[in-house]
């Protein structure tokens, strides 16, 4: 059987103007909206447009300032609201009435939000390794808790700026473990990709705008340890816990089956995150850590799972799938049994 081959094209929105990666000449079929994370666009949803079953139509869209979609500034004051919003956009302008939704670690938070607010639009939502219902950073406890009011220890300033400056750079080569390619392989990945395929995802971080109203924001100092906290402009501020929180999605106006697909060996969404400044201070990698009394650890999975058994409480259907030896990115290191189960969902969701 001939594989697909894959299209990109603009689309204008009553927002901004959306690039999507579609099949090329297919318009038949459920549509299946894929969401990238941070620092990435829709190519990273390649291998899942291909492999996808015949009767869906899957659509990885760029978020704005990402990939080929209109660098609009990202007003993290409405936490992830721009980019719901700007999905809805997308969706009204395809004609496209009820969807499945797959959002991938920061797309995943994107998905929580369409979930909460636009329940009756979506057959499905499948999250992969997604973003707390609390934010990046800056919490504690199942409820999310802040650490201090400010969100000291989250937002724009946790950002390595080494890591910003090469991303701004251009840069391809892994010569430093803080290129591009260095953390895609170290950090979003576990197991080894195809040296092409992580080619085409470097391009894909690459298509990043950088600035304060985009990656990673602005910061402000606080007080509080580790003296920085989110400001109200970019991508990592839109994450923060004090502007980003849904601590009721069991009050969704519909429940559309949920799947929750996450990767055992994730280093960035965890109990123990390698991005979360609380547990790096406990490891000893910030100095001056208040101790975990004052500054503990974000559980940011068990924070998503408190979440999604109340939504399951209350009637949802909620299936978790966890792949071992698999890091931030199932669709992307088991490709086949990703599409696997979320073929299942699909057809759940009818």
């Amino acid at each position: 059987m001939q594989r697909p081959t894959l299209a990109a094209r603009r689309v204008a929105t009553s927002r901004l103007t959306v690039n999507i990666l579609e099949r090329k000449g297919s318009s038949e079929g459920e549509p299946v909206l894929l969401l990238h994370g941070n620092v990435s666009a829709a190519p990273f949803w390649h291998r899942t447009v291909v492999d996808l079953p015949a009767g869906y139509r899957p659509i990885a869209p760029d978020l704005r300032g990402f990939g080929d979609s209109d660098p609009l500034p990202v007003d993290a004051t409405r936490g992830l609201s721009d980019y719901s919003d700007d999905l809805s956009a997308l969706l009204d302008a395809l004609g496209l009435d009820r969807v499945h939704l797959v959002g991938w670690s920061l797309g995943g938070g994107v998905a929580l939000r369409q979930l909460r607010d636009h329940a009756p639009r979506l057959r499905s939502v499948t999250l992969v390794n997604p973003v707390s219902p609390y934010g990046f950073g800056g919490t504690h406890g199942i409820d999310g808790r802040l650490n201090h009011p400010d969100g000291a220890g989250s937002g724009a300033g946790t950002a390595n700026p080494e890591f910003v400056r090469l991303l701004a750079a251009g840069e391809r080569a892994a010569d430093s473990p803080l290129a591009p390619r260095a953390v895609l392989e170290a950090c979003y990945v576990k197991r080894t990709l195809d040296p092409a395929a992580v080619d085409d995802y470097v391009g894909a971080m690459l298509s990043t705008r950088i600035g304060d109203d985009h990656y990673p924001g602005d910061s402000r100092t606080s007080q509080a340890w580790p003296g920085i906290a989110p400001g109200d402009r970019g991508v990592l501020n839109c994450l923060a816990p004090t502007h980003f929180r849904i601590d009721d999605l069991e009050a969704a106006q519909a429940k559309p089956p949920v799947l929750w697909v996450r990767g055992a060996e994730d280093v960035i969404v965890s109990d123990t995150s390698l991005f979360d400044l609380a547990h790096l201070g406990a490891l000893g990698a910030v100095p001056g850590w208040p101790g975990s009394h004052a500054c503990p650890a974000q559980p940011m999975v068990s924070q998503t799972r408190a979440i999604l058994d109340r939504y399951a409480a209350a009637g949802g259907s909620v299936r978790e799938v966890v792949f071992e030896g698999v890091g931030h990115s199932p669709h992307l290191e088991c490709p086949q049994e990703f599409v696997a189960e979320l073929t299942a969902v699909l057809r759940s969701g009818r």
